[in-house]
């Protein structure tokens, strides 16, 4: 057994000796990056691929900015100031990791009725995306069962003429745009999963009563998600003229949430929506299905594991030796607390690599990343840090 406190002591250490930079061939381990990252179990990589891929959030601590309610409005608002940043972010990254990472993206957030884009599943259930708390939430549209009801009335009606609701009226302009543009026309394979969608729909408590004392309400909900989603995807496909020859394969959930529910509530409500989103867009078995859930879920795990995910990023309540138990043959992004990382915690960020690493060495696998969402305060020299732990001590 490794007395990893003392490897991940000696690594910090050399670290401090060099003036913070951890003793890494970059060069090197990009190359074996690219080797690993291609096929995480396969029996010949050199090295665990790492998988921390750091955000807008970490501008702030890295190029000594205030973090502002003002300044994460500019995060999502002001494209040549994040345009400026990131370019500052990134001669910063290739001095210290040997690349580029951050690529400015500004989100259109335009009056309703004014937007080029296609609707969304949220404008199908009326709920609004506001600014708060530095960042955009869905506002709650439903408080009352009475309230949901009449929701899914005219849920159900837009349903009827799907086309007519999600593209908006300028849509052929739109597309011919995006073709001049050389820009592809958008699909739908990434989504809110059902229990967060819901909840931030209806509540959370209100969704859990909801399944509990009306469970026929419950399923009318649950079938109008289902429902909008399918014909969401169908729309944007016939839209851009994809056929089920030629269309994306592989659906992506974004789950939090689904943590509030017990494994029956779960398979009642959530489970049907994954079921079928999975059988009609990624039916084979080399298809993508994905969940990112980093909440503590893992009394779901041997639910979730019925849908034979190809990726998942679960919460650092749980182990790499508890999810590959569940999970075979599914690549595990993890399990680095995402706090250990932002608190530059340098000991303890070594010694979770040295942990997940020893728990998926036979197997494989693994794609060493964060077990959640990367925050602010997450370092570069923190990243060159792991990459040189994988370098030493996560050769296979």
């Amino acid at each position: 057994m490794r007395d990893v406190s003392r490897m991940a002591r000696d690594l910090v250490a050399e670290t401090r000796v060099h003036g913070g930079l951890a003793p890494v061939d970059l060069d090197r381990f990009w190359s074996d990056q690219a080797e690993a990252v291609a096929d995480p179990f396969g029996a010949s990589i050199p090295q665990v691929p790492f998988g921390v891929q750091m955000g807008v959030a970490c501008l702030f601590d890295e190029l000594d900015v205030p973090e502002t309610p003002e300044n994460w409005w500019r995060i999502h608002h002001d494209g040549p100031w994040l345009k400026e940043a990131c370019a500052a972010y990134n001669r910063k990254a290739r001095e210290i990791v040997g690349k580029d990472l951050l690529t400015p993206r500004i989100q259109e957030h335009t009056a309703p009725g004014e937007s080029r884009e296609p609707k969304t599943l949220a404008d199908l259930f009326e709920a609004e995306n506001v600014w708060q708390n530095e960042s955009y939430w869905l506002k709650p549209v439903a408080d009352r069962e009475e309230d949901l009801q009449a929701l899914l009335d005219r849920v159900e009606q837009r349903l009827e003429r799907p086309e007519s609701f999600f593209l908006p009226s300028s849509w052929e302009e739109e597309k011919a745009r995006r073709s001049a543009a050389g820009l592809p026309l958008p699909a739908y394979r990434s989504q809110r999963g059902p229990v967060t969608f819901a909840t931030s729909v209806f509540g959370a408590e209100n969704l859990i009563f909801l399944i509990l004392d009306r469970p026929d309400l419950a399923a009318r909900f649950r079938e109008a998600i289902l429902r909008g989603m399918l014909a969401r995807a169908r729309v944007l496909d016939e839209a851009a003229g994809r056929t089920r020859e030629t269309e994306a394969r592989g659906f992506r959930f974004f789950d939090d949430n689904c943590c509030l529910l017990s494994p029956e509530m779960y398979e009642f409500f959530g489970a049907p929506i994954l079921k079928a989103m999975f059988e009609r867009y990624a039916p084979h078995p080399g298809d993508f299905r994905y969940q990112h859930s980093d909440s503590p879920m893992g009394h779901l795990l041997p639910l979730l594991a019925r849908f034979e995910f190809t990726r998942v990023n679960f919460g650092p309540t749980l182990s790499v030796r508890q999810i590959r138990e569940a999970m075979p043959r599914t690549v595990i992004e993890g399990q680095l607390a995402p706090f250990t990382f932002s608190r530059n915690e340098e000991e303890a960020m070594v010694r979770e690599f040295l942990r997940d690493f020893e728990q998926a060495r036979e197997a494989r696998g693994l794609l060493f990343a964060t077990a959640g969402s990367i925050n602010n305060g997450s370092r570069l020299t923190g990243m060159r840090l792991l990459m040189a732990a994988i370098q030493r001590h996560g050769r296979y």
